[in-house]
């Protein structure tokens, strides 16, 4: 199955998304690399200094540096200076709530890629550290009701369905 629209969306071919105002395409556009998922699962992992990315991402440093300007410009990413004795200044780059929120896109991609790609599933696991339980990335209410795709339901953010179909909006 699949999830459902309800209400003004309910009727698939009476509107239209573009792609601008798709926020899936929109994310995409700003974390659909390759590079920049690597840059952001080594933040997720605690990485901060720019030779590490470079390093662990297997990138060249043109690429982590572009990589690094992007996420901080968009505020996933925020640069402090840093300095070790007898050694220039330099940044290391920590992650904001906004980039916090996108850790459950990227363990969804490693829980996935454990799931169906990995023999034995994977290399990690993701595990509470208090109790040692297993971590899994779930659609969930929240109160924490894990919700399955069949009962998910999409409705109208405000009045973007009023729009007339054509418009701007669509």
């Amino acid at each position: 199955m699949a999830v459902t629209f309800e209400g003004p969306l309910a009727d698939r071919g009476a509107w239209r998304l573009e792609n601008e105002n798709c926020s899936v395409a929109r994310a995409i556009d700003v974390v659909g690399t390759r590079s920049t998922m690597l840059v952001l699962r080594e933040a997720l992992y605690g990485t901060t200094r720019f030779d590490d990315f470079v390093r662990r991402t297997h990138s060249t440093d043109a690429i982590v540096a572009a990589r690094l300007k992007l996420l901080t410009e968009l505020g996933v990413l925020v640069k402090e200076p840093y300095r070790e004795p007898g050694v220039r200044t330099r940044f290391e780059y920590h992650l904001t709530d906004r980039g916090r929120d996108l850790l459950p896109v990227v363990f969804g991609l490693m829980q996935w890629g454990n799931t169906h790609l990995q023999p034995d599933d994977g290399p990690f696991r993701l595990s509470d550290r208090v109790t040692g339980e297993p971590v899994t990335i779930t659609a969930s209410t929240p109160s924490g009701k894990v919700v399955d795709l069949d009962d998910l339901v999409i409705t109208a953010n405000g009045d973007w369905a009023d729009q007339p179909e054509g418009s701007a909006e669509h």
